[in-house]
């Protein structure tokens, strides 16, 4: 039988749900344009609007009719990670969108920037108000490494969308680094997905214990990354080619997006780790 909660849209945190719902979708109407239909960055920036709209949308409506109750499984964790990686999917729209569909005289692209921006705000609000309060018994995902853990994966996936600009099979040193993106990326996925489905039991050891390991692991597999990427990059392609002109990304200009991807996510997996062994947090099977 389906109860009517409507403290799911009366709270803080629903009213918030329910700007971010109003704002992804004047952003999508908003950069909905005639004439820019093959545009693959404007395309993504429209699948992010429209996907983080649908999900946004979805938990209203599970948690107006607490079907979110239901659900088999833990659903503060996902609420909490879907938070975070829909910040990180607005925070992106936001600046990729107007550096391509923006101009002095483009009122609607403007208008569609500066609602992106406001969702992004909207989601961060979000993210703060699920995150793991003190002496709080609370999901994974909603304490500080759990949200790093949605970063990493994020930043992982922007690695990946960069890996078919550069040649990268070509060199055995760049290969190594791929894998390591690769490798952490599933550590990192596979600890999200085996909370928010409840499967932690299933884990050959105590969670904590496993997480450490796999936070210790991929330190030091990014470590030989952010050394390796580098050396192997600069060393085939020591710098621009002639040929690319100021508003033109080159592969040099991958590599070394690429780099510093692969610096920034180190230091979110260091402090990842840290944070595993001074924070006491508690998976919730109920």
């Amino acid at each position: 039988m389906i109860t009517l909660n409507f403290k799911a849209c009366t709270a803080p945190v629903g009213i918030v749900r329910i700007l971010e719902v109003v704002f992804t979708f004047s952003t999508f109407i908003l950069a909905a344009v005639p004439g820019i239909l093959t545009l693959s960055l404007w395309t993504r920036c429209m699948l992010t609007w429209c996907f983080c709209f649908a999900i946004t949308l979805l938990i209203l409506l599970l948690e107006f009719t607490s079907v979110s109750t239901k659900l088999p499984i833990s659903w503060n964790d996902f609420i909490a990670a879907f938070a975070m990686l829909a910040s990180l999917l607005v925070l992106s729209a936001s600046i990729i969108y107007p550096v391509y569909s923006t101009c002095s005289k483009c009122g609607r692209q403007i208008g569609a920037t500066v609602t992106s921006y406001v969702a992004f705000i909207l989601y961060v609000v979000e993210v703060w108000l699920t995150r793991a309060k003190p002496d709080e018994i609370s999901g994974f995902t909603s304490t500080v490494p759990g949200l790093l853990k949605v970063l990493e994966v994020y930043i992982a996936l922007i690695i990946f969308s960069c890996l078919n600009l550069v040649p990268f099979s070509s060199f055995p040193g760049l290969q190594w680094c791929a894998a390591v993106y690769c490798i952490c990326f599933i550590f990192a996925a596979l600890i999200i997905i085996f909370t928010i489905c409840r499967l932690t039991d299933l884990l050959p050891a105590p969670f904590d214990k496993v997480l450490k390991c796999c936070n210790v692991f991929c330190v030091l597999m990014y470590v030989t990354a952010v050394v390796m990427w580098p050396f192997y990059s600069f060393k085939h392609y020591p710098q621009r080619d002639e040929y690319c002109t100021s508003g033109q990304f080159c592969s040099w200009d991958v590599l070394v997006f690429i780099t510093f991807m692969t610096c920034f996510n180190l230091v979110a997996h260091i402090v990842d780790t840290l944070y595993s062994f001074r924070l006491l947090f508690f998976v919730s099977q109920t």
